[in-house]
């Protein structure tokens, strides 16, 4: 099986810039947005599963494979990847708002775009958000480290000090080849990325959300994705929260069962 599972790869040219994307299904757009180092790819569970129900719509955000970053790039924000998605759905749904599932730093991506775009959105999933809230002190964080390790060329060392610091302590060393692979082509966004290491979100913005919304945490994912969670949980009313089993930051990967099951029954019910 090829790592992206031989699905079509569709492009949306939007001026000097294209949104390549894959999907499958039929009915209601689901549209999934991968988090840190992924790409489309890192739904391969989830495509066949919840395209079932609904069209399925995946995108490799901006700088990832398979035109992904080399080098530090400016252009590489929560904000451009937002607009990004906003010109996607009005493109693929322009009659209908869609359902958005993010995972990790996709999670403040669908957060930003359902807060920004109300009428695009029809239901929104947060899976361990790892965003800091704007009143919260400014904390170091792993992915320093990471680059400093690819700036000496050091790339392995790199992907595994951030796959554990996400994961827990040898998760790296126990993935397997396709997930290798594809954190490989995206080793270098890191190098853009480390500049939204303390990028907040205003928590009053999300009492605005009136779209059923739904918080996913790994049961295994380490505390600050919980606390993301709980803060989350208690400003927005709506919110119902589910925690899916034997499984850590990657529960989509390590549990897809559960999560897709956890997913497709959220879904059904909006």
């Amino acid at each position: 099986m090829s790592s992206d599972l031989a699905l079509p790869r569709y492009t949306f040219f939007d001026q000097a810039f294209s949104q390549h994307y894959t999907q499958a299904g039929q009915g209601d757009v689901l549209l999934l947005i991968h988090g840190s180092l992924c790409d489309y790819r890192y739904w391969r569970w989830q495509i066949p599963a919840l395209s079932q129900g609904c069209t399925v719509v995946a995108p490799s955000l901006r700088g990832f494979w398979p035109e992904a970053l080399a080098t530090e790039d400016a252009s590489f924000s929560i904000a451009q990847h937002t607009r990004d998605m906003h010109t996607l759905i009005r493109a693929i749904s322009p009659d209908r708002p869609v359902h958005i599932l993010g995972h990790s730093r996709g999670a403040q991506v669908a957060l930003e775009l359902a807060c920004q775009a109300p009428e695009l959105t029809r239901s929104l999933i947060l899976a361990d958000p790892g965003f800091r809230v704007d009143d919260e002190a400014e904390t170091a964080s792993f992915h320093a480290k990471a680059v400093a390790l690819l700036e000496q060329g050091e790339v392995d060392k790199a992907l595994a000090d951030f796959v554990d610091g996400v994961n827990g302590p040898g998760t790296w060393r126990q993935m397997v080849g396709w997930f290798k692979a594809m954190v490989k082509d995206n080793a270098y966004t890191l190098l853009s990325q480390v500049r939204e290491i303390n990028l907040g979100i205003r928590l009053e913005r999300t009492a605005g959300l009136q779209c059923p919304v739904l918080l996913i945490g790994g049961a295994n994912s380490p505390a600050r994705y919980g606390s993301r969670l709980d803060i989350l949980e208690q400003a927005i009313v709506q919110a119902r929260r589910a925690t899916i089993p034997l499984a850590s930051h990657g529960m989509n990967l390590a549990n897809p069962k559960a999560f897709n099951q956890t997913v497709a029954d959220f879904l059904a019910q909006t």
